[in-house]
């Protein structure tokens, strides 16, 4: 008989209580226990990624959100989670979650975003905002009225005037300790301060398109959307969960009503919201590696420039040493940074007197010498002319010195040494 009275999909070992979990002939259960499942997941990776990002966040202004935006995913998380227990069957600890933890939970959510709405209306008109512990702390007093209001509800209906059991057929155990009967109007006005806070998200996202500076604005778009997109997601719910059930379907569509509010709303919270928000992380990351990208090479290239004059300079100053004696070599190593000196090699170069007078000679064989020989000065015909201008004498190599009959022109003598 067991087997007889199990749904198709679920164990024989499996409790009644957990059917709309494996139940094949209850299809919402399968799916919305499935998009519960990956909520959960999305929203846990999500959570690592924006505490990740906190040491990399270098603007004050975008770190003042990241705490805002970790408990808004852990409140996120709690509302899928709280989707299978409004799939599974209701018992005491269920119905007690789903009473207390239904406002609360929301209530979290749209705390953290009417205090990101606060952030962005003092940013788009000041363009520097509060720091985080103050919206931690305003993010926390309004959630607190909600957990406020949920206690003192629940302890009046459930402790001082516990409810009949829903059915007579329930087993005894479980019938006396069931707290859910309870009217659907009763369960929607308890959720009025929530409803206020919706409002309250949706009219401070509209102030914060009236600000001045734009870059705040397109989050603040995000969070309007949002809010707008969950103003019509309760609307739906409430409708269908206080007039449309009790027409059309009956009492066995109110858990899968609040149930698909419960996912709807709060996929619409990840991809509306956090995704954008941290985006706007992701590009803050972006532009200031970029900034840090373009100010280094910029101090590089200046200090370069610096090391590369200083080394023309004195490059510049060793050759005019050497160039009043020298005459010019065109096999000369020059130095790529020489031209940074601003002065070319032939506007410093001073020709001696051996070098007019070799000029003057007029043999291309002793000139064309020039442009291969090495310089060396001596002072042998200085002796013999009893000068003390030194003579300038090239190296050949071995090859044999012809003199021509200009060989000795004013007592000065070219020879060949090796």
């Amino acid at each position: 008989m067991a087997a007889n009275i199990t749904p198709q999909g679920c164990g024989p070992n499996v409790d009644s209580l957990y059917y709309n979990l494996c139940d094949l002939s209850a299809v919402w259960g399968i799916v919305l226990e499935a998009f519960a499942a990956a909520g959960v997941v999305f929203s846990i990776v999500l959570f690592m990624s924006v505490l990740a990002s906190l040491p990399f966040v270098v603007d004050k202004n975008l770190k003042s959100s990241v705490a805002l935006n970790a408990c808004f995913l852990v409140c996120t998380s709690g509302l899928f989670c709280l989707t299978f227990a409004f799939i599974v069957e209701k018992d005491f600890s269920t119905c007690a979650s789903r009473r207390f933890l239904f406002g609360v939970l929301f209530a979290g959510c749209f705390a953290c975003l009417l205090m990101q709405c606060v952030r962005l209306n003092i940013l788009a008109r000041r363009n520097r905002g509060p720091r985080a512990w103050v919206l931690c702390l305003g993010a926390v007093g309004l959630w607190l009225v909600e957990v406020v209001i949920n206690t003192e509800w629940l302890i009046i209906t459930v402790v001082r005037h516990p409810q009949q059991p829903l059915n007579a057929t329930a087993e005894p155990d479980r019938a006396t300790a069931i707290p859910c009967n309870i009217v659907n109007e009763d369960f929607v006005m308890a959720l009025i301060y929530v409803m206020n806070l919706i409002l309250a998200v949706v009219v401070a996202s509209l102030a914060i398109m009236a600000g001045k500076h734009n870059q705040w604005k397109k989050e603040g778009s995000f969070i309007l959307l949002t809010s707008l997109l969950s103003v019509g997601i309760w609307v739906a719910w409430i409708v269908m969960y206080v007039y449309g059930n009790e027409t059309k379907g009956g009492p066995t569509w109110d858990d899968p009503t609040l149930a698909i509010a419960l996912v709807a709303n709060a996929w619409v919270f990840l991809i509306f919201h956090t995704i954008p928000a941290m985006c706007c992380l992701a590009s803050e990351d972006d532009s200031q590696q970029g900034y840090g990208e373009d100010l280094y090479p910029s101090r590089g290239v200046g200090y370069e420039t610096i090391l590369k004059e200083q080394s023309s300079q004195n490059m510049f100053m060793e050759n005019k040493a050497f160039s009043m004696d020298e005459p010019n070599q065109g096999s000369k190593h020059v130095s790529p940074y020489s031209g940074y000196s601003g002065q070319l090699r032939s506007s410093v170069y001073q020709p001696t007197e051996l070098a007019l007078i070799s000029k003057g000679v007029g043999n291309h064989q002793t000139e064309l010498s020039y442009d291969s020989a090495i310089p060396r000065a001596s002072t042998n015909s200085a002796a013999n002319s009893g000068t003390s201008t030194p003579s300038l004498h090239t190296d050949i190599g071995d090859a044999p010195h012809t003199q021509t009959n200009g060989n000795s022109v004013n007592g000065l003598h070219r020879k060949t040494q090796w």
